[in-house]
């Protein structure tokens, strides 16, 4: 049965809640029932790229907490777009948008952004619903249609720019940022991404993470890696990141993976 916590985020007074997908979700579900927050650190870190007014795009929404407090941050003169194709998910983004009285400034997409438009299979995880994708990397899945939209082209008419960027889709991210790639760059050079990197399930969607950060390195912005450990951003550049692709596919069922984030501002010593 779905529960409804309260979060707990540092720095942001308006009192939120969200509904959960329960037990059956241990990772999402379970730091924001025991916790009020998910991924601290990337919260943070998106909160502070926001201003009032922003336009903030969660590829790959879930449940809708990035979008939930993007919504918060942007305020009624500001844009979100939260991008989900799974209907659980979907639902339940649906109700927290509605839940936290946002329905004025989110749109919500029911959709799977890629590089192309097209009616293709999603396949299911049913212990982790933040972790659907669009390949079958283990035999079993279920599987479910979803339509897969360029996201500029989805956008046009309803954002000439965005603000920041959340992207975090299972592997599709360099179908996702293909597709998304003329309107990410009309939106230099304020633009701030949070991309989920992992080698393994690019691979498995037909690209590497290699061609993911020549990709992402086209838009000139600064790379660093997410330390959520640390709590804090470690600058890097476009070829050490590729080299740790290729160092982690070199390397059989290697499921490494990390955030990483690109700004305006950040540079690398190496």
């Amino acid at each position: 049965m779905a529960q409804t916590v309260a979060l707990h985020i540092d720095g942001l007074d308006t009192p939120l809640q969200l509904h959960l997908h329960g037990e059956a979700d241990p990772h999402v579900s379970r730091s924001l029932r025991e916790h009020g927050v998910w991924e601290p650190f990337e919260t943070q870190l998106l909160l502070d790229a926001l201003r009032p007014g922003d336009t903030f795009l969660d590829v790959g929404a879930n449940l809708g907490y990035f979008s939930v407090l993007a919504a918060a941050r942007v305020g009624p003169g500001g844009r979100v777009f939260a991008v989900e194709p799974e209907a659980r998910n979907l639902a339940l983004l649906r109700q927290n948008v509605s839940l936290n009285r946002f329905d004025d400034r989110v749109t919500v997409a029911a959709v799977a952004f890629s590089d192309s438009a097209a009616r293709t299979h999603l396949y299911l995880n049913p212990d982790n619903p933040g972790d659907h994708q669009l390949h079958p990397d283990t035999p079993g899945r279920a599987e479910v249609a979803v339509d897969t939209v360029p996201g500029a082209r989805w956008l046009a008419g309803r954002a000439s720019r965005v603000d920041v960027v959340k992207l975090d889709v299972q592997g599709a991210e360099y179908r996702a940022v293909s597709g998304l790639l003329p309107l990410l760059q009309a939106s230099l050079p304020r633009l701030s991404l949070l991309v989920e990197l992992s080698p393994r399930s690019l691979r498995q969607s037909g690209y590497s993470g290699r061609e993911l950060i020549n990709l992402l390195a086209q838009l000139e912005l600064g790379f660093a890696i997410v330390d959520h450990i640390e709590h804090r951003l470690v600058p890097t550049d476009a070829e050490a990141l590729a080299t740790w692709c290729d160092n982690v596919d070199a390397v059989e069922d290697d499921a490494g993976f990390m955030n990483i984030y690109l700004a305006p501002g950040i540079y690398s010593s190496a």
